[in-house]
């Protein structure tokens, strides 16, 4: 019983953690600017940290470990192959996002401003 009911503790914990760590945003604006920023700023240096990783692994299967196996340079070069294919991907979605963030305004919450009009005395 008591296994089963730390369990459910520690379930119901990992489900309210998401809740306690957005409780500061107000608005949807903010959870915008938030999945943005996440994306920018945390996976999309990490996934371009994979895909370097993978072509630089396959260019050393290619020239070092495959020099005299032409199965180990062919799976080298798949490998440089992909790697370049998840930097073209990458780098266009993470294009997408930026052009989404700017065409929202996602973090704009200043509002629009006001310019005085010809002739209004703004200044007292």
């Amino acid at each position: 019983m008591k296994k089963a009911l730390a369990l459910t503790t520690l379930t119901l914990g990992a489900f309210a953690l998401p809740l306690v760590s957005l409780a500061a945003v107000s608005n949807v604006s903010d959870v915008g600017t938030l999945i943005i920023t996440t994306i920018n700023n945390i996976i999309v240096p990490v996934l371009f940290a994979v895909a370097f990783i993978v072509f630089l692994w396959g260019a050393f299967d290619v020239f070092i470990l495959g020099a005299n196996s032409e199965e180990v340079k062919e799976k080298g070069k798949n490998l440089m192959l992909w790697g370049l294919i998840g930097f073209f991907v990458m780098v266009s979605i993470w294009g997408l996002v930026n052009i989404l963030t700017g065409t929202v305004s996602f973090g704009n919450n200043t509002g629009p401003t006001e310019t005085p009009s010809a002739g209004v005395n703004v200044g007292g």
